[in-house]
C-alpha cells in the first residue's frame, strides 16, 4: 500500500508539474494577446482620431461655395464627395480593428476556457485517484478487521472450550472423591 501511496505522490506531482508548465504557456499566450489588445486598443484609437479629422475637414469641404452667387461648383461637391470616401475608407478601418478586437478576445476566452477545461479535469482525476486510494484503505481496514474477528472468534471458543474442559475436569475430581 506504502508503493502505492509513493506511486500516488509522484503522479500527483508529476501532475501538478504538468499543470504549473501548462499554466505558463497560458499565462504567456495570455500576455502575448494582451500586449496584442492593446496595441489594437490604440490602433483604434488612433484611426477614431484620424477619423474626426477627416470629418471636420469634410464639414470645411462641405461649407466651401466657389460658385456664382454663393453656390456650391462641381470642383467643391467632388471635394466633398472625395472627403466623404476617405471617411468611409477610414471607417472600413476601423470596422476591420474592432473585428481584430474581436477575434483576440474570443481567442482569448477560448484559451482560457480551455485552461480551466483542464484544470477541472486534472481535478476530476485527482479526485478519482483519492477515491481509489481510499477504496484500498477501506479494503485494508475490513481485511484487518477480518483477520481480527476471526481471532477474537478463535480466542472466544478457546476460552469456552477451556472452561468446559475445567469443568469437566472438577466434576470428574469430585466424582472420584465421592466415590473414591
Amino acid at each position: 500500500m506504502e508503493k502505492y501511496n509513493k506511486s500516488l505522490l509522484a503522479n500527483r506531482s508529476c501532475g501538478v508539474l504538468k499543470a504549473r508548465f501548462i499554466g505558463a504557456m497560458g499565462l504567456l499566450v495570455f500576455l502575448s494577446f494582451i500586449s496584442n489588445a492593446v496595441e489594437a486598443q490604440e490602433k483604434l484609437h488612433k484611426l477614431v482620431q484620424e477619423r474626426e479629422l477627416l470629418h471636420r475637414q469634410w464639414q470645411e469641404s462641405e461649407s466651401q461655395k466657389s460658385g456664382i452667387f454663393g453656390n456650391r461648383t462641381k470642383k467643391d461637391m467632388t471635394a466633398t464627395n472625395e472627403w466623404m470616401g476617405r471617411i468611409i475608407q477610414k471607417d472600413n478601418q476601423i470596422i476591420q480593428e474592432l473585428e481584430l478586437l474581436k477575434n483576440i478576445e474570443t481567442t482569448e476566452i477560448s484559451h482560457e476556457k480551455e485552461d480551466y477545461k483542464y484544470i477541472a479535469q486534472k481535478a476530476e482525476a485527482d479526485i478519482v485517484k483519492l477515491k481509489r486510494a481510499i477504496q484500498n484503505k477501506d479494503e485494508d481496514i475490513r481485511e484487518k478487521q477480518a483477520a481480527q474477528r476471526t481471532y477474537e472468534w478463535i480466542s472466544l471458543i478457546f476460552f469456552l472450550s477451556t472452561v468446559a474442559l475445567g469443568y469437566l475436569y472438577y466434576r470428574a475430581k469430585r466424582r472420584t472423591k465421592i466415590y473414591g
